[in-house]
């Protein structure tokens, strides 16, 4: 994830972080907080060193145990950077102004003001999973694209310099819960969208549950999962659910003959139950930051462990003299 926020918010942790943190189990893990890819856009560099670390305390106090898996600052393993430039060197510029979110955002910012950053950063989003022989990459259907273009991007340089790279596969966690915007429930939740339709994991709990109590339902009374006609009673069922691990059947018989602010004041106390433990290990590890760099420090050893053998390999087979890549 990014570091371009001050808070992951609730879509983050439903749709993304529990799976990752599953993922622990069966896998050998890695997860980078991607603060080169945080830079394409204008940033205060205060804001980015707190974002970067508060990002890392939220993946740990969701579950990531950086003693189980790798998890570093993406800018602390220079061989990204290293290895996107040689992937670039292979990428056709149609190709990559094809890629749908460059041009979302350049659209909608304005096609002079987007950097080179923004537009080469799903090489650099190559570069991210080829370093470390990733054979499954957690993606979104958003992410889809990108994961495409770092599958041609393996294959192109296996075929001209040899068997070097895997081609990963996309991993779609199908249970994955998709959290849409409280005010706009036809819109995932984002905080591009502003207002208060998004709920983010450190603001004030209070905050929280007043715009849970406030979020749009529809003109009926009924308390059924129904994403096309009833999106935003059926958004606060996901929520409800997967916080009370109660299946949505149940509580679609609980609430039978209940209204929707008998909905909305538990799906408030659930929230809260969840997030003020969230907090305190938050607040934990950002009390102590330097115990949290030596987490990420280590982290990037490990990654660079791994990243200096790829990128070796990568500079021996496209001709450059031994040594370009320092072990």
């Amino acid at each position: 994830m990014q570091p371009t926020a001050d808070s992951l918010h609730l879509g983050n942790y439903l749709g993304a972080l529990v799976s990752w943190v599953d993922l622990q189990e069966t896998y050998q893990a890695v997860y980078s907080v991607v603060d080169l890819h945080a830079i394409t856009m204008p940033h205060d560099p205060k804001a980015l060193r707190h974002r970067s670390r508060v990002t890392a305390a939220q993946f740990i106090a969701a579950g990531i145990d950086p003693t189980r898996s790798i998890l570093f600052l993406q800018s602390h393993v220079p061989e990204h950077a290293q290895l996107a430039w040689v992937l670039m060197c292979l990428t056709g510029v149609g190709e990559a102004g094809r890629m749908t979110q460059y041009k979302d955002k350049a659209q909608r910012d304005g096609g002079d003001s987007a950097s080179v950053g923004l537009f080469t950063y799903p090489i650099l989003q190559a570069a991210d999973i080829l370093l470390y022989d990733a054979d499954r990459v957690p993606v979104g259907e958003d992410q889809r694209q990108h994961l495409e273009l770092t599958r041609d991007l393996a294959q192109r340089f296996n075929s001209r310099y040899g068997k070097t790279f895997i081609v990963p596969e996309p991993h779609i966690v199908k249970a994955t819960a998709k959290i849409v915007d409280l005010q706009n429930p036809d819109k995932k939740m984002s905080k591009s969208l502003g207002g208060s339709g998004c709920l983010d994991l450190l603001d004030e709990p209070k905050v929280s549950a007043k715009r849970i109590r406030s979020a749009v339902t529809d003109t009926g009374r009924d308390v059924v999962f129904d994403p096309e006609h009833k999106p935003g009673v059926s958004n606060l069922l996901t929520i409800l659910s997967v916080l009370s691990g109660s299946p949505i059947p149940a509580l679609e018989e609980r609430f039978a003959g209940a209204g929707y602010g008998d909905l909305k004041k538990e799906v408030a106390e659930a929230f809260v139950g969840f997030v003020e433990p969230f907090q305190e290990k938050v607040r934990a590890l950002m009390t102590d930051e330097s115990a949290l760099d030596d987490i990420l420090a280590d982290g990037a050893r490990r990654a660079r462990e791994i990243a200096v053998v790829r990128l070796a390999d990568v500079y021996d087979k496209i001709g450059f003299l031994a040594g370009g890549a320092v072990r």
